[in-house]
């Protein structure tokens, strides 16, 4: 038998509306980000696809700038390879907002070192007509300094078994966070609190339970001790109410040698 060539492979960097999908991984029944992609792929190149991602986000998530990887069989210039990506996929909310050839070790996500997660809060009692499906509303204001206090609590190195789902299937509840910062912004829309999120990997609904917990801080019924007790309790009970997806972004991934520059 002959020695074959590795498929050339390339990164993605993915930008989505996560409203249509029932997230990132593929089902065989709903629509899924990762399924839009390979069926893309199928029409440049007809085959069976399969793309691996930095992160699976759930139903109603968003990407900013998800990565994956993806393997062809020719060897595609790639700007040409996320041009064509993005006519086959019209008219779903999915682009290909950069491409790069990278080495056939390379991988989305055992290769990355950080993954950074936005969420977004607006504060007003008018509904949501623009940013509807893209925020999280509340009608009540929120108090950034006390949300902060709150966040601080949560930095480092812990046993985050409260704020992980039930169904998650990480091996260890364990994990490093390494940012948690919380901002303030008055945009045109109204008032939003701001999330920015960074560390090496995350628990499945860990940010939404960071946030939902950190909300009722904001609120007045929580105190940031009651933060630090939640997290020492390491009973999924003792979370806060788990906010809603569509406020979530993927909003970037790092990698030691970045494909994209």
């Amino acid at each position: 038998m002959g020695y074959r060539t590795p498929m050339p492979r390339y990164a993605l960097q993915v930008e989505y509306h996560g409203a249509p999908f029932a997230g990132w991984q593929r089902q065989a029944d709903q629509p899924s980000v990762q399924g839009a992609i390979e069926a893309a792929l199928a029409k440049l190149e007809p085959r069976e696809h399969t793309i691996a991602a930095a992160g699976r986000t759930d139903a109603g998530v968003h990407g900013l700038a998800q990565v994956a990887h993806c393997d062809m069989e020719k060897d595609w210039d790639p700007f040409r390879l996320s041009e064509a990506l993005n006519f086959q996929l019209k008219p779903a909310p999915v682009a290909i907002t950069n491409c790069a050839k990278v080495a056939d070790d390379w991988h989305a996500r055992f290769s990355a070192t950080e993954r950074r997660y936005l969420f977004r809060i607006l504060m007003r009692r008018a509904p949501a007509t623009h940013q509807a499906g893209l925020v999280w509303q509340v009608k009540h204001d929120l108090d950034p300094e006390a949300m902060q206090a709150g966040a601080d609590r949560l930095i480092g190195n812990h046993d985050f078994t409260t704020f992980r789902s039930s169904i998650c299937q990480a091996a260890s509840p364990q994990k490093t966070l390494d940012a948690l910062r919380i901002e303030h912004i008055d945009t045109i829309g109204g008032p939003e609190i701001h999330f920015h999120v960074r560390a090496r990997s995350f628990l499945h609904n860990q940010v939404r339970s960071f946030v939902g917990t950190l909300e009722r801080v904001g609120a007045g019924t929580w105190s940031p001790d009651d933060v630090t007790a939640a997290l020492e309790a390491r009973d999924r009970a003792a979370c806060g109410p788990v906010c809603p997806p569509q406020g979530l972004y993927l909003a970037g991934v790092t990698y030691p040698d970045a494909p994209f520059l």
